[in-house]
């Protein structure tokens, strides 16, 4: 797969550029605030139907301006994909595909299989189990549109029974029994894709590691789930007047962890800066690695100021394996030029660096 054009309109700070892409990496750099960050989103906007670091549509017009536009021409199995996405103020968000709008943006999803490493991911190690369990579902959602479709139904399921257990007026038993076999369906289906999706995912995940490590340390990941001891609908069942008394539903696969060790401790009391940045990069390219596997085609990889906290070592590690043919088409932003134009010269791969000031982008120097 590959992005052969891109065009945006008032997205953020990115007034108006048209861009093509002939090289395999490309390189946005710039200070802070440029918008190198920007052009990076308007191309994850176009894979998932929304912005990475914002998704309120809205917000993401220029403040001056009525509407935004972003357009992307690709090339996908030999074949031109032309993606359209239009949003005016206070209207319904138009995206279409080849000209053809969308009725469910949930079809959209797994198309156009992307990767993005950036600054946010830290929240992985440093956060609560929310966010492993969205990596969790935004890797799977992209080559399985049924378990997308299942996270939807549970959630709304989810919503509906812990609104019960908060109305003190509820006696009828049987609503409870409804919204309680709806999320043991769809839990049970999730709790399966989710496990066998870890299975799958840790070989590719340390092997990664070590290559960053040069094998000095010894990673793993453990995905944990109150469905490993029972089943979901029995479970809400018996925990029903403990969950009516605390006002939420304390069961499901919303309580799924995945935890994340260095040396069999977790990493989040043992690890170091530079530790954790390499274990949240080697996750995202085992992430890679498993949609090319699973879906056929080479994901896009957009890096974003990923090379903080990481010494020389690991960074001149990382740039070999991306630049090698297993992996696509490749975006960076980076406030260092300097740091690309020696780097890029050793690598044996097309490339183009381009300047990013004020949201205005032009083309620096490239090599074919």
């Amino acid at each position: 797969m590959r992005l052969n054009s891109l065009s945006i309109l008032n997205y953020k700070n990115i007034r108006q550029t048209d861009l093509n892409f002939p090289a395999k990496i490309n390189c946005f750099v710039g200070n802070n605030g440029m918008g190198k960050t920007n052009l990076l989103d308007a191309i994850y906007y176009l894979s998932f139907c929304k912005s990475h670091s914002n998704s309120i549509d809205n917000q993401n017009i220029q403040h001056d301006s009525d509407f935004l536009m972003i357009q992307g021409k690709y090339e996908l199995r030999g074949n031109p994909e032309d993606i359209y996405c239009g949003i005016k103020r206070r209207q319904k968000k138009h995206f279409k595909r080849n000209k053809k709008e969308y009725s469910r943006l949930t079809d959209h999803i797994g198309l156009l299989p992307l990767v993005l490493i950036s600054p946010d991911d830290d929240g992985l190690i440093a956060e609560g189990s929310d966010e492993r369990r969205k990596f969790m579902d935004g890797v799977i959602s992209q080559y399985n549109n049924q378990y997308l479709n299942a996270l939807v139904q549970y959630n709304h399921a989810l919503k509906q029974r812990n609104a019960l257990l908060k109305d003190e007026n509820m006696t009828d038993e049987s609503l409870y029994e409804i919204w309680e076999e709806q999320m043991g369906l769809h839990g049970n289906y999730i709790y399966a894709e989710r496990k066998q999706f870890i299975e799958r995912f840790i070989p590719m995940f340390q092997q990664i590691y070590s290559f960053i490590s040069d094998d000095n340390e010894r990673v793993g990941l453990v995905y944990k789930s109150q469905l490993d001891e029972a089943d979901l609908t029995e479970k809400l069942s018996q925990n029903r007047e403990r969950d009516r008394i605390i006002g939420f539903s304390m069961n499901g696969i919303h309580k799924d962890e995945l935890e994340m060790t260095l040396a069999g401790y977790p990493m989040k009391r043992v690890g170091s800066q530079g530790q954790n940045k390499t274990f949240i990069v080697s996750l995202k390219l085992a992430q890679f690695h498993f949609l090319k596997q699973t879906n056929g085609v080479k994901p896009i990889l957009l890096l974003d100021d990923i090379f903080d906290k990481l010494d020389e070592k690991r960074v001149n590690k990382i740039v070999e394996l991306v630049s090698g043919d297993e992996f696509g088409q490749i975006f960076i932003s980076d406030t260092n030029s300097r740091h690309w134009e020696e780097i890029l010269p050793r690598i044996n791969q097309s490339s183009m660096i381009y300047k990013v000031v004020d949201g205005e982008i032009s083309a620096l120097n490239g090599k074919s």
